[in-house]
């Protein structure tokens, strides 16, 4: 049966799963073979086969059903891809996509929190505090709270115990605020306990040598999110973590000896527990998103826009993107690929997940863009009056680096690029022929100016893919099925975003638009007077040359926005590197 219709089936289950027919028949399905026209009604199934069927259905919702490490339908020690395989999908596959039953035996599936808590031992962490309250402006972190606090005063706080519990959390509401421990190196949270590096093998997606070190660890409670923003560097894995076991919960519930309302009683929403939903939208929406490099972090891109919750009045554009939603769910391992913008919510109680960045050929380039970039926002916002109070500076970068520091770091950068670019010419034919195993070395999302000129750092994947080269015909050669589900743009109908995604054909999941068309240039990003439309002349002002209640005087922000936009850094990278070669 067609995946689709699967799915639709799949929507209804909970009205006629009613008989042994009904368990053969996802069992077929789960393991895709043909749906025969006579079932036997005295058939057996365990809980787990009718859980490991449920867990390869894609719904339409684009809810992707948890398939856990407690039953797989093929077994924990059998994956689905091998690592070769596996690894060539994630460095040629330019859409989002969910691998499923990949990841069974890994340790780290049983990361709930307080696993977590006893692993960590009363050691501390740093919470990011925002408001639950949706507003028309992305709650960057900017304008967020932190604490200090341990993980057992998370849980105290996210259970509602009392507050002396919850340590620093009782300042804040638990109905009013959310909490999230984001960006936790693995590497420095454990840093006395390395032998827990091993509980994640990224080795099963191609990659050896890279495990939980090369790992980074999201811990958050309801509400908690990350604003839209894209990647400068890498591609991303993503494993949703299990809690408490999905399986375990389920069967428990499903298997009852109720007759003939063996399943009815059961909901969908029975197996979404510890769940992250995320928005994802493809590099060719980037003017649509109206990028900014305020508040300045490297490696980030942040939008002005709200997807959550957009304000269409000063982002008409908004309308244009096209929303990939996906319910990532423990067990799961997302796929964002390159400048992919993604926008993360959690959605339940709480959730965990470990992600790493997977460092690209093309990161040297997109290093020398964000020395430039840097070059720029820190000249142009450092020159500006102190008293303006403007937080342009995300709280994860220590301080603003001077004139001379950032001219170093882009001549590094430069130096950098040429000599990598050289050894890629020797060692491509070598490593397409032998799959040289790839270096170990920190995760590259946040490694801020740690540009070597070592031969090593030159050996990176290569993934220098572009619309020109990953077409249509390219895309249906990814085997997708039951363990690899594509992520697909949400229709006007389904859209869960105020702005509606508008439908795309298969020509709108490549990066036909990257580097393309430069969009409108938008107007201040600040809530004063403002003019709903950028393209106000300048001879409608007052008289006496004030700007009128349609147009705000232009601030150093957005004339940072047009020179640091991406597509303009990315020209000015190559007219950089031009002059370097000279």
């Amino acid at each position: 049966m067609p995946a689709r219709r699967a799915s639709h089936f799949a929507v209804h289950w909970s009205v006629h799963c009613v008989t042994g027919e009904c368990f053969s028949f996802l069992i077929r399905l789960c393991h895709c073979s043909p749906v025969v026209s006579h079932y036997s009604s005295k058939e057996s199934f365990s809980p787990a086969a009718v859980i490991s069927a449920l867990g390869c259905l894609h719904m339409q919702n684009s809810v992707v059903w948890p398939v856990t490490h407690g039953c797989h339908t093929i077994g924990e020690d059998v994956k689905p891809f091998t690592p070769e395989k596996t690894r060539e999908i994630v460095m040629s596959l330019q859409q989002p996509a969910v691998f499923c039953n990949m990841v069974g035996d890994w340790p780290a599936l049983h990361w709930d929190v307080k696993h977590l808590s006893a692993m960590l031992d009363g050691k501390t962490i740093q919470f990011r505090i925002g408001l639950k309250a949706m507003d028309l402006v992305p709650q960057f972190e900017t304008s967020c709270s932190y604490v200090k606090a341990t993980l057992e005063e998370f849980l105290a706080w996210s259970s509602g115990q009392p507050s002396s519990l919850s340590g620093p959390f009782s300042c804040f509401e638990h109905s009013k605020y959310w909490a999230y421990a984001d960006y936790k190196y693995i590497a420095r949270i454990f840093e006395d306990k390395e032998e827990v590096f091993q509980d994640v093998r990224w080795s099963d997606f191609g990659f050896p040598g890279r495990s939980g070190k090369e790992s980074t660890l999201w811990i958050g409670s309801e509400g908690a999110n990350t604003p839209c923003h894209l990647d400068s560097y890498g591609c991303n894995l993503v494993l949703q973590i299990q809690g408490r076991s999905l399986v375990e919960c389920a069967a428990e519930t499903l298997w009852k000896p109720l007759g003939t309302a063996l399943i009815a009683a059961v909901s969908p929403q029975d197996f979404l527990w510890h769940q992250k939903r995320w928005h994802l939208f493809p590099p060719g929406d980037t003017s649509f998103l109206y990028p900014t490099r305020i508040p300045y972090e490297e490696s980030s891109i942040f939008s002005k826009v709200n997807v959550a919750n957009p304000d269409l009045k000063r982002f008409p554009e908004f309308k244009n993107t096209r929303a990939h939603v996906v319910t990532l769910s423990p067990g799961q391992v997302l796929l964002v690929p390159k400048h992919w913008w993604h926008y993360v919510e959690s959605i339940d109680p709480i959730t965990v997940s470990i992600n790493s960045w997977i460092e690209l050929d093309s990161d040297h380039e997109a290093r020398v863009e964000e020395a430039i970039t840097r070059t720029l926002v820190c000249a142009l916002k450092s020159a500006e009056s102190s008293s303006d109070g403007d937080p342009w500076l995300n709280p994860t970068e220590v301080e603003a680096t001077s004139h001379e520091v950032n001219l170093q770091y882009l001549n590094q950068a430069v130096s950098v690029y040429f000599k990598c670019q050289k050894a890629n010419v020797s060692e491509q034919a070598h490593r397409s022929s032998s799959g040289a195993e790839q270096e170990t070395r920190a995760p590259c999302k946040r490694r801020k100016r740690q540009v070597s000129c070592e031969p090593q750092d030159c050996q990176l994947l290569n993934h220098e893919f572009s619309s020109s080269t990953f077409k249509a015909e390219e895309l249906q050669k990814i085997p997708f099925g039951p363990h690899l589900v594509q992520v697909l743009p949400q229709s006007q109908e389904t859209s869960s975003l105020g702005a509606g995604a508008v439908a795309s054909d298969d020509r709108d999941l490549l990066h036909e638009n990257e580097g393309g068309h430069f969009g409108k240039l938008h107007c201040t990003r600040k809530q004063l007077v403002m003019s709903n439309d950028c393209t106000t002349p300048a001879n409608q002002m007052d008289s006496d040359s004030s700007p009128n209640a349609l147009q705000a005087a232009l601030s150093t922000n957005d004339l940072l926005d047009c020179l640091v936009n991406p597509h303009v850094i990315r020209l000015v990278a190559q007219l950089l590197l031009e002059r370097a070669r000279v």
